[in-house]
């Protein structure tokens, strides 16, 4: 038998997943949100390419920093302020409702990345599944409903429900306290892996809270647009212990099914 290339992955009982990054393509997306509202830039502005890389960064960047001041807003609610901020920012003061209030529930339309349905739909042979995300409740309920339709999560927990954003630790202590009362998963006897791209919202309270996880790269370390760069990697190497590495879920979801079947053979 061939020895295994990772880390034991049959110990596990449920993985928890971060959804939009990991599960859905939220770089595709927020170009497509974001272009509605960077068009309305002259050609020759910088923020008006395409992808819109800056514009992009920015984003994020006013995203982040609203979720800190006002964590009591839902994500949706945070989407249409940060728009607005970005609009203020970039000069465009003529910024319409029609522009702004459908970013914000625009989450729920983006995309699965190809590999995501099938991948949980293997996983789930094994595993319970769970969402752990900073998104609001009807962004999500859309989410599951359309794009991710067909797969059969066992828990699925909002910041819109737990009062906070990931990385806050509350986030992850909610999820280990409701993993154990409604899905029979205890985190702290090693049965919950978190599977996630995002190194500072998911890896780095990984490590601090000691849940061992799995890094769904899409790529990230060989650069990006608005999400993850290779920068990251430096910036947090030492923040962060994930122990398995893989580009997509479907990658992940094969050797899962590998490990198992060679578990049974032995």
């Amino acid at each position: 038998m061939a020895p295994t290339k990772y880390p034991d992955l049959t110990s596990f009982k449920a993985l928890s997943f971060d959804c939009y990054g990991t599960l859905i393509d939220w770089e595709a997306g927020l170009i497509k949100s974001l272009g509605a509202l960077t068009s309305q830039l002259p050609a020759s502005d910088p923020h008006n390419e395409d992808p819109p890389v800056a514009a992009m960064q920015k984003f994020d960047l006013a995203i982040v920093d609203i979720q800190k001041r006002q964590p009591h807003l839902l994500y949706n609610e945070i989407l249409v302020a940060a728009a607005t901020r970005l609009a203020h920012e970039l000069g465009i003061t003529a910024l319409s409702d029609s522009i702004a209030e459908p970013l914000g529930n625009a989450p729920g339309t983006y995309p699965a990345f190809p590999d995501t349905v099938d991948g949980l739909r293997r996983l789930k042979k094994y595993y319970k599944l769970a969402i752990l995300s900073n998104i609001d409740n009807i962004n999500m309920k859309s989410t599951i409903e359309r794009q991710l339709e067909g797969v059969d999560f066992d828990g699925v927990y909002t910041a819109q429900e737990i009062g906070s954003y990931k990385p806050d630790p509350k986030n992850f202590e909610y999820l280990f306290g409701h993993a154990r009362k409604e899905l029979g998963i205890d985190a702290e006897k090693g049965e919950l892996l978190h599977v996630a791209r995002s190194l500072k919202v998911d890896h780095v309270p990984c490590k601090a809270l000691n849940l061992r996880s799995v890094w769904i790269s899409r790529g990230a370390d060989q650069g990006g647009h608005g999400g993850i760069v290779k920068d990251e990697l430096n910036e947090f190497k030492d923040s962060v212990g994930f122990e398995w590495r893989f580009d997509s879920i479907g990658d992940f979801a094969d050797e899962v099914e590998r490990q198992f079947k060679a578990k049974q053979s032995a």
